[in-house]
């Protein structure tokens, strides 16, 4: 196009060269002709089309062809429109006969569909019929579906039944699968309880019920057969009882009752066993053919202690072998026992006391509860043989050992089968009646000491009684026994007491008390206070290296001691004070004393009077003859004083108590001496007297020979030299 472009423009044919016209309007076409050419896009799809089949065709750019150009392609569009009317021309011929065919299938459909409706109506009710019956034979094929699965769920077969039902055939594995599966079908009858028809639910329910009934009965007597023919001594215990016992729990009153025949079984067995221990060890069961080692226990009937504790360990030992016995049925499978029993309370509700109490299954407590129903007969047999050897004995220390014994099996058994067994409250029943026979024997021996008087009269070296060593003997043997024991090892009660403190009430404190009251046929205060400190001290000395006794009875008997000790220093004091003479000073200068304690207290009142020591010459204790006199008994008394305070009480069963209240009475008596020395001392100052007159001998001789004017004049006497002794004298002297 371009090439076409240049050669008109080189040809003076384009017409913006015309000569014709005017030189601005050839210039603007020209313009307008560059600009559009120039502006055409060769990217249009018409341009590229055109150039494609300008390529197609062969054609050269040259004029000839540029002329041709136009007038070939109109030729070919002509040609090409001829070529398409020819071939429309015999495409209308072909629709033509289309047309007419069509024609004619609509003709054929229109008959075939009067046939075909003719034809629908003829086989309609035919179409119905089968439809319907279809519905009903699929309906039927749902419900013969349903009817198999049901009957196959719901419905056990008859041999099944006769197997778990029938007492001819055996408890196996069989038994118990056919039982799983009646009871499976018992729940699931609830289900059809939910629907609308619940005739069916029932009678089904009704019908498992018979079997699950017949099946459990039919277990009681399994077991019950079983149990009687059970060896316990076996350490393998079937499996078949131990899964019977685990299903048969889930039902409660069938469960106890079998646990009821086992008991009474086992009762009769180890009752028998019991009898043949006490009489027949080597023929009872048990025994080994010709073991004549092992004797009756009835061989040792004259020693209550070893026989009752023979007993006792017979008991434990069959205790023991019971429980180990029965465990594998009871702890070993408890879980799924509780399981079973809470199932059982389900379909027994009446088993449930209380609606809101909670029954569970305990194993272990059933075990206990087990173990102590088998030995109830045992248990009768043993409480009255202990009872009727207690009731027979006479020795309290024995009737004490036998308590104790008891009491260790009680701690024993309360370990192995629960501290509210029966077993445990039987011990207690013989502890209790052991105990009560332990307190009559001690009340009759203090009884009959009580009107023996020759018992009470007190031993002439004011030892203790012999019936109180007597009783200490009995109760140091009681004190060990408890030692040796584990209710030693008891802890103390809030009160303070121990397991032993009830025994100290009985075994000691009424001794006590009657070796106190025998003291009272003793006249002399001093004999009566050495004889009752010789009793607390033996008693003491008694209980003091048991812990557990000393607890409770020592600090009343130390602070009984104290007071007699107290009492016994004021004895001793006393006797110092009138053997040395020093009594008569003292009381002659009491007045004095309690009237200085009143000035000395009144000191700050002006207008009270002062005491007058010079007025103590006045006194007859002071007056030269009395007071030489004190002073020569005193003089006596000092080489032999230590030893005489120490034989004053020398009967005292204890030297350092004897030594410590004789030092402590030495001690008041020189308090007592400075004190007489003190007034003394300041009635001579009182008196004016400084200075020694003479000595006593002078002054009692001059006295006799001078004249009473004389006299007068030479009664000025020293009190000092009449009495001159000093503390420190005394107390190097009684050191």
């Amino acid at each position: 196009m371009t090439s076409y472009l240049n050669a008109s423009a080189s040809n003076g044919s384009s017409p913006a060269l015309s000569p014709l016209s005017p030189p601005t309007q050839r210039s603007t076409a020209l313009s307008n002709r560059l600009t559009s050419v120039l502006s055409a896009s060769y990217a249009d799809s018409d341009i590229r089309d055109s150039l494609e089949t300008l390529s197609i065709r062969g054609v050269h750019n040259s004029p000839e062809t540029r002329r041709q150009l136009r007038l070939d392609v109109q030729k070919e569009v002509i040609d090409c429109n001829a070529e398409i009317v020819r071939d429309f021309g015999k495409v209308a011929e072909q629709l033509k006969r289309i047309g007419g065919v069509i024609k004619t299938l609509n003709q054929t459909c229109d008959d075939m569909r009067k046939h075909i409706g003719l034809a629908k109506q003829e086989t309609a009710p035919v179409l119905d019929e089968a439809t319907a019956l279809m519905t009903h034979k699929r309906d039927t094929e749902t419900k013969q579906q349903l009817l198999d699965a049901f009957s196959k769920h719901f419905l056990v077969p008859e041999e099944e039944l006769l197997a778990l039902t029938s007492s001819e055939e055996p408890v196996d594995d069989r038994f118990f699968d056919i039982l799983a599966r009646v009871k499976q079908v018992h729940h699931d009858c609830e289900l059809l309880l939910g629907g609308e028809n619940q005739r069916l639910g029932l009678e089904l329910m009704e019908l498992s019920t018979r079997h699950l009934t017949s099946a459990y009965q039919k277990l009681y007597r399994w077991i019950q057969k079983e149990f009687q023919s059970l060896n316990l001594e076996d350490p393998r215990i079937s499996s078949s009882i131990r899964r019977a016992l685990r299903v048969l729990a889930e039902r409660p009153s069938l469960f106890h009752n079998c646990l009821d025949f086992f008991a009474e079984a086992r009762e009769y067995v180890l009752s028998d066993a019991f009898h043949y221990a006490l009489t027949d060890a080597v023929s009872g069961p048990g025994a080994g053919a010709g073991d004549h080692t092992v004797k009756p226990i009835e061989f040792s009937a004259h020693d209550p202690l070893r026989y009752i504790g023979d007993m006792l360990a017979w008991v434990h030992s069959t205790t023991v072998s019971e429980r180990e016995a029965l465990e594998a049925l009871f702890v070993s499978d408890g879980e799924e026992l509780a399981q079973g029993f809470q199932a059982g309370l389900v379909s027994e509700p009446w088993f449930r006391i209380d609606e809101n109490e909670e029954v569970a299954f305990d194993g272990h407590k059933a075990l206990s509860d087990l173990v102590n129903r088998d030995l109830s007969g045992v248990s009768r047999s043993l409480q009255q043989r202990v009872e009727l050897v207690i009731q027979g004995h006479d020795d309290p220390v024995t009737c004490y050992k036998v308590f104790n014994l008891l009491s260790f099996y009680r701690t024993t058994f309360s370990k192995l089968v629960g501290p509210k067994s029966e077993l445990v409250e039987l011990m207690q029943t013989l502890e209790k009646f052991t105990f009560g026979k332990f307190e009559t024997l001690m009340r009759d021996q203090v009884t009959a000491l009580s009107s023996d008087n020759l018992a009470l009269t007190p031993p002439a070296d004011l030892s203790p009684p012999e019936f109180l060593l007597d009783a200490l003997d009995s109760l140091v043997s009681l004190l060990k026994t408890y030692e040796a024991s584990v209710g030693s090892e008891d802890s103390e009660e809030s009160s303070g007491e121990n397991g032993f403190t009830p025994v100290l009430h009985v075994a000691l404190d009424p001794f006590l008390t009657l070796a106190r009251s025998s003291s009272d046929e003793l006249k002399d205060a001093t004999t009566k206070t050495i004889y009752r400190t010789n009793i607390l001290l033996v008693a003491r000395a008694a209980i003091a290296p048991f812990t557990f006794a000393s607890a409770t009875h020592n600090n009343p008997i130390s602070t009984a001691l104290s007071t007699l000790r107290t009492n016994l220093l004021d004895h001793q004091h006393q006797f110092l004070l009138e053997t040395s003479g020093l009594q008569v000073l003292l009381e002659a200068l009491e007045p004095f004393s309690k009237t200085l304690t009143e000035s000395e207290s009144d000191a700050n009142k002006p207008d009270q009077q002062k005491p007058q020591l010079a007025d103590l010459t006045s006194l007859p204790a002071f007056q030269p003859t009395s007071l030489i006199t004190s002073s020569q008994k005193l003089d006596d008394f000092l080489p032999s004083a230590l030893m005489d305070a120490t034989d004053h009480i020398k009967r005292v069963q204890s030297a350092s108590l004897i030594q410590s209240v004789t030092e402590d009475a030495i001690e008041a008596f020189c308090c007592d001496f400075e004190f007489v020395e003190g007034m003394i001392i300041a009635a001579d100052e009182a008196r004016g007297m400084t200075q020694n007159l003479g000595t006593a001998e002078s002054v009692l001789s001059g006295r006799s020979r001078r004249t009473d004017d004389e006299a007068q004049k030479e009664d000025q006497w020293s009190l000092r030299t009449l009495f001159p002794r000093t503390t420190g004298e005394i107390r190097v002297l009684l050191s």
